[in-house]
């Protein structure tokens, strides 16, 4: 410790040093044990931490070392040059967004937001955008969320590994928000991007090309989205990467049952839900779950038991996840139909409820499969005219949704039940949306030329 420095320890205030002490040590993930090993007594580091003793020179070198920070950081008079502590908040926000506090996450990723510049070149400017995207979305803001993701990926400052991240997460809402030409053409700029600086072979890298190939399948260019997928597959193996692997198997999963095979669409999903589980990323948890459940009710017979446990696990885990509407909404629609399954109507009633007030707007298709399914349990109970009101309500909330592959199955659903209670033109509509959706259109009638 130089004279400088000597001088700075002499005039701080015990109680802001012992706090900035408690701040990178919690930070470091470490107990006080840990931290002062045979240095000192954990007595004594409590008593500093509380601001109840100032250290001596000795101990706050040795302090340094353990901590792995500099002195200068241990002394420094603004808070905002701190970034230990720019680093905590971001820890906290983090945390908060994971337990599904998404409020909470705002207020520290406020504070580090405003001390974040004074701290540039550590790469947490850029992990604070990505997690205030994070928790734009959480909140239900996804066109906020889009504008922050767009902001971070114009800045040519920002590194490969957050690049990734953000392209992720802004396909993902782009095609979760039914804008499937905009999720296909942002996370293919970044995956060029990273294909020409070498940067294409990593875990994130392999999320990414396999959220853009959900995209693809979603817009019905199937052929081209099992392909990436599959090359995604082969990349993952290569990394030894359980994150990647667990992603690039869940979204194999998602289109072989798209593509009408569940029988192969739920043990590629089971493989992701195990690999994903030695992991600690709670809402792609509780997302697989909910996606392993809706699978396993569509097998014949369908496993309603095992299907429920996943649905209610995936329930718990969103409680404390960072887990959107959108995600909330279709695991209690799974629950819904599982209840509907096992001839339980008033509970399938009640979680239909349930998505509606979830759901609140941001999830359509959800909303217009719970109206569907709303509609059968009163045709299982012989009202059929009630039935006829919420297939009619249905067709209104689908009618405001774009075309892709899922409108177009429940239209085809849709257009059989409107049948059953003899909504003849209602049902024909129905079809002629399904196979729009699809991309199907009537062909302009060819006339014959006249023969001489």
């Amino acid at each position: 410790m130089d004279a400088r420095q000597a001088e700075l320890l002499a005039q701080a205030d015990a109680h802001d040093l012992g706090r900035r002490l408690r701040s990178i040590r919690v930070a470091r993930g470490l107990t006080q044990g840990e931290v002062v090993g045979d240095t000192m007594s954990v007595a004594y580091l409590s008593r500093l931490e509380t601001g109840a003793r100032r250290p001596t020179v000795k101990a706050l070198v040795a302090l340094a070392a353990r901590l792995d920070v500099s002195i200068d950081s241990l002394l420094a008079a603004e808070p905002g040059q701190d970034p230990d502590e720019v680093r905590l908040a971001l820890d906290y926000a983090e945390l908060a967004l994971e337990s599904g506090e998404p409020a909470e996450a705002a207020q520290h990723l406020h504070t580090a937001l405003s001390r974040v510049d004074d701290v540039a070149g550590t790469g947490m400017r850029e992990r604070a955008k990505l997690l205030h995207a994070r928790s734009l979305e959480a909140s239900g803001r996804e066109d906020d969320a889009i504008i922050e993701l767009e902001t971070l990926l114009e800045d040519s400052t920002v590194s490969g590994v957050s690049r990734i991240k953000a392209g992720i997460a802004l396909s993902r809402i782009h095609r979760e928000t039914g804008d499937l030409g905009r999720a296909i053409t942002c996370g293919e700029d970044v995956l060029s991007q990273l294909s020409a600086a070498g940067l294409d072979a990593s875990d994130e890298a392999v999320q990414l090309s396999v959220t853009v190939a959900a995209a693809y399948f979603e817009r019905g260019d199937t052929a081209h989205a099992v392909r990436l997928c599959s090359k995604a597959i082969a990349q993952a193996e290569t990394l030894d990467s359980p994150r990647a692997r667990a992603s690039a198997y869940w979204n194999a999963s998602v289109m072989q049952a798209n593509r009408g095979d569940i029988v192969a669409a739920v043990p590629l999903a089971e493989r992701a839900l195990s690999l994903l589980s030695e992991g600690q990323d709670a809402r792609n948890l509780a997302r697989l779950r909910t996606e392993v459940g809706r699978l396993q009710l569509e097998l014949d017979p369908p496993a309603v038991d095992e299907a429920r446990e996943n649905l209610t696990r995936a329930v718990t885990e969103m409680e404390w996840s960072s887990a959107s509407p959108t995600d909330r909404a279709w695991t209690l629609l799974g629950l819904a139909r599982a209840a509907y399954l096992s001839g339980e109507l008033e509970q399938a009633r009640d979680l239909i409820g349930e998505v509606e007030v979830t759901s609140s707007g941001h999830a359509p298709l959800a909303e217009a499969e719970a109206l569907t399914l709303a509609g059968r349990t009163c045709a299982a109970e012989g009202r059929m005219d009630e039935a006829a009101t919420f297939y009619q309500q249905a067709v209104l909330r689908l009618s405001a949704i774009g075309a892709d592959k899922a409108a177009a199955q429940l239209w085809f659903d849709l257009a059989s039940l409107l049948e059953s209670v003899d909504l003849a033109e209602a049902a024909r509509d129905a079809y002629r949306r399904a196979a729009a959706s699809t991309g199907l259109r009537t062909r302009t009638t060819v006339v014959s030329p006249t023969r001489v």
